[in-house]
């Protein structure tokens, strides 16, 4: 799409939309704190809520005002996603992707905090004695939005080449 911030408004609604559905089908047919097997051994699904941040820290920190600290920081955080969105440009396709999906995320899990004053999670993922905590569609978008930021470092880009094929070719024009 010619516009980034219509594609980030239609994508990032898709991805929202879907992060809270699945929580609510999860809030609506499986009780708190119990499972259902997915994949024997390895993935369940398992209602649980999260009032910390990421991967359960500081969810032992007891204070009346923590949800709302947790929104106040969300909300900074959209915001300079959205800052840092703008002045991305559109030769890093991969940042801008991994943004919109950062934001829909991150949306997604305020939207949780405000309602909930906790995260809903429920994709439980295990193997033997290894167990990861669990998580939702809205992590899952901020973690594949991470990758393909730290991807984006590794890779050239056009304006990048030309400028260093540019000092390259000045720097032999003086050396001889």
């Amino acid at each position: 799409m010619k516009n980034k911030y219509l594609t980030l408004f239609l994508v990032a609604n898709v991805l929202i939309l879907l992060d809270q559905y699945s929580k609510f089908l999860v809030i609506a047919h499986l009780p708190l704190y119990h499972s259902i097997e997915v994949i024997d051994g390895f993935f369940n699904l398992t209602h649980v809520r999260n009032p910390g941040v990421a991967f359960g820290l500081l969810a032992g920190l007891e204070s009346q005002y923590k949800a709302w600290v947790f929104v106040l920081i969300s909300t900074v955080a959209i915001i300079a996603i959205l800052v840092i969105y703008h002045h991305t440009p559109k030769e890093h396709r991969m940042v801008r992707i991994g943004l919109i999906l950062i934001f829909s995320g991150a949306i997604g899990n305020l939207i949780d905090r405000i309602v909930y004053k906790e995260v809903v999670d429920f994709l439980d993922v295990f193997y033997q004695g290894y167990h990861w905590p669990a998580f939702n569609f809205a992590d899952s978008c901020i973690t594949i939005g991470v990758g393909l930021m730290i991807l984006d470092l590794f890779q050239k880009h056009p304006k990048q080449l030309l400028s260093s094929n540019a000092s390259k070719e000045s720097l032999d024009d003086h050396q001889r």
